[in-house]
């Protein structure tokens, strides 16, 4: 997905909801860093919701997986909540917001990089493993900063165990 149609969901989501500000936690969070992520981001859908409007949140499912505006436009809104990726402690107080574009005044917040990929690393699919595996290979993505915050992730110790060796294993590849 490109910015442009990550600013057209937003736009579309303020459009339906009335609301003016939206979280976006999947790896579309990245267009936040200003860099040239294009190619790494494969997926169709935009991960978002709106922070203390759970109930409006859903209204996104008529531009979600499926919808007319999926269906015409080939991406999609995938209405999320703050519980669905694990996440580092203070996550929120990291958000950055997503560069100016053509939103009709939606703001989108996005997960920090680093907090992005711990969730990416716990969760520990076959695509997110790529993207990641890319990021590092870009400069995009710390060690050390990975480590602190896979410390500080509320997660059991095998899971933690898991990603920390996913993530040694994609520095090891440098």
């Amino acid at each position: 997905m490109k910015k442009s149609q990550l600013d057209h969901i937003l736009r579309a989501a303020k459009s339906i909801t009335g609301e003016d500000k939206f979280i976006v936690i999947g790896s579309q969070s990245l267009h936040a860093k200003g860099v040239d992520v294009d190619a790494l981001l494969t997926s169709a859908e935009a991960d978002i919701y709106i922070p203390g409007g759970e109930k409006r949140t859903e209204l996104l499912n008529s531009i979600g997986e499926g919808s007319q505006f999926h269906e015409t436009f080939g991406y999609y809104a995938d209405p999320v909540d703050e519980r669905t990726a694990v996440l580092p402690r203070k996550w929120k107080q990291r958000l950055v917001n997503l560069p100016p574009g053509d939103t009709d005044g939606a703001r989108g917040l996005c997960l920090d990089p680093h907090d992005m990929a711990i969730s990416k690393y716990i969760a520990g699919r076959d695509k997110d493993l790529r993207l990641l595996e890319g990021l590092v290979r870009l400069g995009l993505l710390e060690k050390g900063t990975l480590l602190q915050r896979l410390s500080e992730t509320p997660a059991d110790a095998a899971r933690r165990a898991a990603a920390q060796a996913r993530i040694e294993r994609h520095f090891s590849l440098d």
